[in-house]
């Protein structure tokens, strides 16, 4: 079995063209569903901060 250790200090190859753009849009297209996911949930902390800073001390 070959050290992996031994490529660390190897040059970077140039990744193929159509390979680059596909996972560059899968990274956008993963990045737009975060946006969207945060966009329509609740920021639970949010949520809880004020709660707790609102309610009325007893």
């Amino acid at each position: 079995m070959e050290n992996p250790f031994k490529q660390i200090n190897t040059p970077l190859k140039e990744v193929p063209p159509e390979l680059k753009s596909k996972v560059m849009s899968d990274i956008a297209m993963a990045k737009l569903i975060m946006d969207l996911a945060a966009l329509f949930s609740y920021n639970m902390g949010h949520v809880i901060e004020t709660v707790i800073s609102k309610r009325e001390k007893k």
